[in-house]
């Protein structure tokens, strides 16, 4: 790893920490988004070791501040939802090209950052559907089951027939591989087995 890239991933992280909102592991409170970094980076580099840069700092990046922009900023139900989800998108890609460039990367580096970020032409762009591959598999991975356990079996199903949907012919093996909690597996069997 460059040096450029170590300072690069470093600033994120320091922003990252600011997050107010904590999820505890091991008993320890950790600031959210900077966990969530991390497990995008860990899952990245397993299962995509030959990542290029700036897919690295795309995946480091994926939730960038998220906590500035709250979802009750907007309205209600699904479209309110879409929207917020649109707006956290744009919102992480501008951070990140704009933090990108105060640390000596070109305009055309970050933006090509960007771009990664907002998953522009997702099923074209081998880099933006690797994001969202490792954006899926790492939901699957850590936060599948406190999600599960806040939602009616009917949503768990309907939200991973998406989430199967997004993801390539490679993300969709790897999601298989996991080793899920069998009440969780279950839950995977049971929606693709009612997609096919």
């Amino acid at each position: 790893m460059t040096t450029k890239l170590t300072n690069i991933l470093n600033a994120i992280d320091r922003m990252n920490e600011q997050d107010p909102n904590t999820t505890i592991v091991d008993s320890i409170a950790q600031p959210k988004e900077l966990l969530y970094g991390h497990y995008m980076s860990e899952c990245l580099a397993k299962h995509w070791p030959d990542a290029g840069e700036y897919l690295q700092i795309a995946a480091r990046a994926q939730h960038i501040k998220r906590w500035h922009l709250k979802r009750t900023a907007f309205s209600e139900g699904r479209q309110g939802y879409l929207t917020w989800r649109k707006a956290l998108g744009m919102f992480h890609a501008q951070t990140t090209k704009e933090l990108m460039i105060e640390y000596d990367y070109s305009d055309l580096e970050a933006e090509a950052t960007a771009s990664i970020i907002r998953k522009e032409h997702l099923k074209t762009n081998h880099q933006s559907q690797t994001l969202e591959d490792v954006a899926c598999l790492v939901f699957l991975q850590h936060y599948f089951n406190e999600f599960a356990a806040k939602h009616s079996e009917e949503k768990i199903i309907r939200i991973l027939q998406r989430t199967w949907k997004k993801m390539s012919e490679q993300g969709r093996k790897i999601a298989l591989s996991l080793n899920l909690p069998s009440h969780l597996a279950n839950l995977v069997e049971k929606a693709l087995n009612e997609d096919s």
